[in-house]
């Protein structure tokens, strides 16, 4: 009787798990495969319509997350917006070639692949963005053609809040990569980012009036800056991330327009440039029309690999000279660290301090500077400042020129 009594409980206590755990609410997302939705791999079929609708059924969503899923395959797409606000969270999977159309007056906006008003986004996967942008370069002259036919960036993000990039990589982007403006909050983490040094224009990163960022992992090699940082952008951290070819890491160029705001609290750290024009870059307009802030920038453990201007803050940029001078930059650049750079210049400046005289740069510090000139027979590397305050400190190789 004690027997069959315990086999009862036995059985019983059973029942009540498996009832338990039956019961237990999922976290698992639903998946929305493209295919399903009528997407077509191949790379001939415009695929916007499908992914426009597989989005919709995803964000509108009540009970809980979702997941949309490219798999391996060419899935040709033409311009598209993914547009929230959405019920819940959403993961973007892409697992295989997203092909953008090879002539660039086939996508309408300024944007191949855009996201706006969305909480909460994750793209991953180990898939492609394939900008198909060979063919759109030579078309790109906008800087001496005011109605010039603007080119698509590859992917932006307006809007977007609290959200991830992993994984992915863009491939010849039109213009630049991956645009985001008004975006806080928001990780990028293992990315690859490629396109020729000599294609025009194509940014890797670009930010404006952005926060809270956070860049790790990540290899890039373009033809302009592998990352920009524009106005009103604040608390960004670089880290681990490899640039060339490219222009390096850029804040600005900053001053040219009214409305812009400060940018602040920018940490980079353990980086590569290999073979970038610039390393370290903060460009100004030499006659601006608004003034703001720079400030509390650190720079720390970076090499330098033949790299054109290492160290270069210029106040009197002109990229396409001559250019209308109406005075000196009216931007502040203050609280500047730099600390442990090392490496190759192949020009004899290897550290360029060129600051307004109207507002001088402020409490610049540098810390440990190696940085040689490539070319030994054109003698050591040097050091040119104008309108700097700051301080010097360990090795300085070329020696420093701060008062």
């Amino acid at each position: 009787m004690t027997c069959i009594t315990s086999v009862f409980k036995a059985l019983c206590l059973s029942f009540l798990f498996v009832a338990a755990v039956a019961s237990r609410p999922t976290n698992r997302p639903k998946v929305f495969k493209v295919q399903r939705y009528g997407a077509k791999a191949g790379g001939k079929t415009d695929n916007a319509k499908a992914f426009t609708n597989i989005w919709k059924s995803a964000c509108t969503r009540k009970s809980g997350n979702s997941k949309i899923y490219v798999p391996k395959g060419v899935f040709y797409l033409g311009g598209v917006e993914f547009v929230g606000p959405c019920v819940n969270q959403i993961e973007f999977v892409i697992d295989g070639t997203l092909l953008a159309p090879a002539n660039p007056r086939d996508i309408k906006k300024d944007t191949w692949i855009n996201f706006r008003y969305i909480n909460n986004l994750l793209i991953s996967g180990a898939g492609t963005l394939d900008g198909q942008g060979k063919q759109s370069w030579p078309l790109n002259d906008c800087h001496k053609n005011p109605n010039c036919h603007k080119l698509a960036m590859t992917m932006g993000f307006a809007f977007v809040n609290n959200s991830k990039i992993n994984g992915i990589t863009s491939l010849n982007s039109k213009m630049g990569h991956f645009n985001f403006f008004s975006v806080h909050h928001f990780n990028i983490t293992d990315v690859t980012i490629t396109a020729p040094g000599d294609s025009p224009n194509t940014d890797g990163l670009k930010f404006g009036f952005c926060s809270n960022i956070n860049i790790s992992k990540t290899h890039i090699v373009t033809g302009d800056d592998c990352i920009a940082i524009l106005s009103g952008t604040t608390n960004m951290d670089i880290s681990n991330v490899n640039c060339g070819p490219g222009h390096g890491i850029s804040v600005g160029s900053l001053g040219k327009n009214k409305e812009e705001k400060d940018v602040n609290g920018l940490t980079v750290r353990d980086i590569i440039f290999n073979g970038t024009s610039d390393g370290i870059r903060i460009k100004t307009w030499e006659s601006s029309a608004s003034k703001i802030l720079v400030s509390n920038f650190v720079y720390e453990n970076i090499q330098m690999i033949n790299v054109g201007n290492p160290i270069n803050i210029d106040q009197k940029h002109c990229p396409h000279p001559p250019c209308e001078k109406k005075g000196e930059s009216h931007v502040q650049i203050q609280d500047l660290k730099l600390k442990n750079i090392y490496g190759t210049s192949t020009n004899k400046v290897a550290v360029n301090l060129q600051c307004s005289k109207s507002f001088p740069c402020k409490n610049v510090e540098l810390t440990d500077i190696n940085l040689e000139h490539k070319e030994v027979e054109g003698g050591p590397s040097t050091a040119v400042c104008e309108n700097v305050d700051g301080s010097a400190r360990g090795k300085m190789v070329p020696q420093h020129c701060l008062s």
